[in-house]
């Protein structure tokens, strides 16, 4: 743990002192580099030498080229941090001065371990005997000693994150490469506090794609690369944009009233509705209502892979309003982003304008969702080409929400069975059933920007298993 006299006595210069010697010993590796390549190994690729020896030494002199390679990465990495955190922790000392300072014209003396007291020097004996018997003295010197020390945490916060940066900084992740703890030839970030934002991704999920969206376009590169599989699963393509909302009180209250016979009646025909979903085709309605009849309340988790898969206007909506209308402005801002960063591969999140749709009558989804909010949400990304082209990919998946409930007018009927929607209404008022937010997103699709937009079409994937009335948790992603 920092202490107050660390942070107020500590010599900076020593970082910048130490990031010389770090670019110092970087020119030293690029010299290395270029002498092994001319007179090492190019012995193996000239075409003088051939035979068994030279098969198996070529690989192993272009292993370790690139790790003289990686040297001079991995030392200008740890330059550049060395060189910014003399910047960042002398502006961070800064502030701790500027809190002293405040402490001190507030009447306070500060001692070298950052305790501040009331300085009884500036004060005559009278004034001096009337403040120790104040109340209130002992809390207001805490108050200011607290005050130092949050300075000081502020410190010891960016010094744990420059830690953490300059083990990254030296770590070799790559496993392929030939070697195994050996230099690290990752691409640097393109500052510290970048370094920093990109090592706190949040543990929940709901605040990924945001962390996700405030990165830099090069980090988020850097990290695509490294990290990609890793990142999309955490949530990195999720919406971030648009926050859903409940568009009305649906039929308001729950539980509030006692529930009559003719409730009890009405709770016994949605139970069969319930269970002639499945023998009408109509599952999803079958298991959402289900889910309504359990009254938990709780949120359920849509399958949106068998909604794209069954219901065509739901499909026709996303391909023509998200993905055709957007691909060609997305495609863009990744190529600007890329040109300015100098060809180095970047990483743009994108996301549709949120849309409603209103499903056909009758459909199985219309019973099951009907009205809801839609868009599409992702990253495209931008490499350089081994031809000199730059390479784009899309990759993004669909999303929806919608509340369950019985909008007026919307009565059921499946099979011989009709129940008008003031009727299912009252199950929710009477606590016999009750309403949920319903939200879901499909699996990720990939598509290929590089020539310019693609068709917009979603290509069809296999849901999985079957979901039912005895299948509510039908549309998680573990159980597919």
């Amino acid at each position: 743990m920092l202490t107050y006299h660390e942070v107020m006595t500590t010599d900076f210069g020593k970082l910048t002192t130490a990031a010389t010697a770090w670019d110092g010993m970087a020119d030293k590796f690029e010299t290395l580099e270029t002498t092994y390549e001319k007179k090492v190994q190019s012995t193996t690729t000239s075409g003088v030498w051939l035979g068994q020896a030279q098969q198996v030494a070529a690989p192993n002199f272009a292993v370790t080229r690139n790790e003289y390679n990686s040297a001079q990465i991995q030392a200008r990495a740890v330059a550049m941090l060395l060189r910014e955190a003399a910047t960042l922790f002398t502006e961070l000392r800064g502030k701790v001065k500027d809190a002293v300072a405040e402490a001190v014209a507030a009447g306070m003396k500060v001692s070298e371990g950052g305790v501040a007291s009331y300085d009884f020097s500036k004060v005559d004996a009278q004034e001096a005997r009337a403040i120790r018997h104040d109340p209130d003295l002992a809390g207001v010197e805490r108050s200011w000693t607290r005050r130092i020390q949050q300075a000081v945490d502020a410190f010891e916060e960016a010094d744990s994150g420059v830690k953490l940066a300059l083990i990254d900084a030296v770590t070799d992740t790559n496993f392929q490469d030939g070697t195994f703890g050996g230099f690290n030839g990752s691409r640097p970030y393109s500052s510290l506090k970048e370094a920093a934002a990109a090592e706190n991704m949040p543990k929940d999920r709901a605040k990924v794609a945001e962390w996700w969206s405030k990165l830099d376009p090069v980090t988020r590169g850097i990290l695509l690369e490294e990290r990609g599989e890793e990142l999309k699963k955490a949530g990195i393509l999720d919406a971030f944009k648009y926050r859903w909302k409940q568009p009305d009180e649906g039929a308001g209250p729950f539980g509030v009233e006692e529930p009559t016979q003719h409730d009890y009646w009405i709770l016994a025909q949605a139970k069969g509705v319930q269970g002639g979903g499945d023998v009408f085709g109509q599952s999803m309605a079958s298991r959402n209502m289900a889910h309504y009849l359990g009254a938990t309340g709780e949120p359920l988790t849509l399958d949106v892979d068998r909604f794209l898969k069954d219901e065509p206007t739901f499909k026709a909506s996303i391909e023509g309003n998200h993905l055709g209308r957007h691909q060609d402005a997305w495609r863009q801002q990744a190529l600007d982003a890329f040109e300015k960063s100098g060809g180095k591969p970047v990483a743009i999140p994108v996301e549709s304008r949120t849309t409603s749709q209103n499903l056909p009558d009758g459909t199985d989804w219309y019973y099951a969702v009907n009205g809801h909010q839609q868009n599409v949400s992702g990253v495209v990304s931008v490499t350089p080409g081994t031809d000199g082209k730059p390479k784009v990919s899309l990759d993004y998946q669909v999303n929806v929400w919608d509340r369950y409930n019985w909008d007026q007018g919307k009565s059921v009927n499946i099979g011989p069975i009709h129940i008008p929607d003031t009727d299912l209404q009252r199950l929710h008022t009477t606590g016999l059933a009750q309403e949920y937010d319903m939200r879901g997103s499909s699996s990720v699709h990939h598509q290929d920007l590089t020539d310019g937009p693609g068709p917009a079409s979603v290509p069809e994937v296999d849901p999985g298993r079957e979901g039912t009335r005895k299948d509510p948790e039908r549309g998680r992603e573990e159980n597919r």
